[in-house]
């Protein structure tokens, strides 16, 4: 168990740039490993507030996420692609309803992300102005073992700082 607590905790802070007083979202589906993983652990093993949503996105409307962005201030937006691209279908007009502006950063889990659904959560959702680990107008996408990106992304800080807590310790 202390080796999966650290894995939660060190990929939870590194890969979403985790700050004192971040309220985390991960919406992706609880069943999955996501669920346990950065639902539960790893936000509260770094000491930040958890988020939990387990509903559609799409009820009782398609801004269902972002009148939670906005009512909770959160900061770390984590879904998945297939909400995305079902959010997509709605157009603009329902992110845009909301005030945004407390997202910090955005990531995808899952299944690989397609471009067309990339830009929609970069650009609508993340106003072009999300930041990941200080890094301006990066989205991070953390399915990074297995998937392809849209766009280069990398990952040397991440193993870099996940091999030094390791060695810390």
């Amino acid at each position: 168990m202390g080796g999966y607590c650290l894995y939660a905790k060190e990929t939870c802070k590194n890969s979403f740039a985790l700050k004192e007083g971040d309220i985390f979202a991960c919406v992706a589906d609880a069943g999955w490993i996501t669920g346990h993983s950065y639902i539960v652990y790893g936000p509260l093993l770094n000491g930040v507030t958890s988020f939990m949503f387990e509903s559609t996105p799409m009820y009782p409307d398609e801004g269902r996420y972002w009148d939670c962005v906005e009512r909770h201030k959160i900061n770390v937006f984590y879904t998945a692609p297939t909400a995305i691209r079902s959010l997509m279908r709605f157009g603009d007009k329902a992110p845009n309803r909301y005030d945004l502006s407390s997202l910090r950063v955005l990531g995808t889990v899952g299944e690989p992300i397609n471009p067309e659904a990339w830009r929609w959560y970069y650009e609508v959702v993340g106003k072009e102005k999300v930041r990941a680990g200080g890094a301006k107008r990066r989205l991070l996408i953390s399915n990074f073992l297995r998937t392809s990106f849209p766009r280069p992304i990398t990952l040397t800080t991440f193993y870099s700082s996940l091999l030094a807590s390791v060695l810390r310790r």
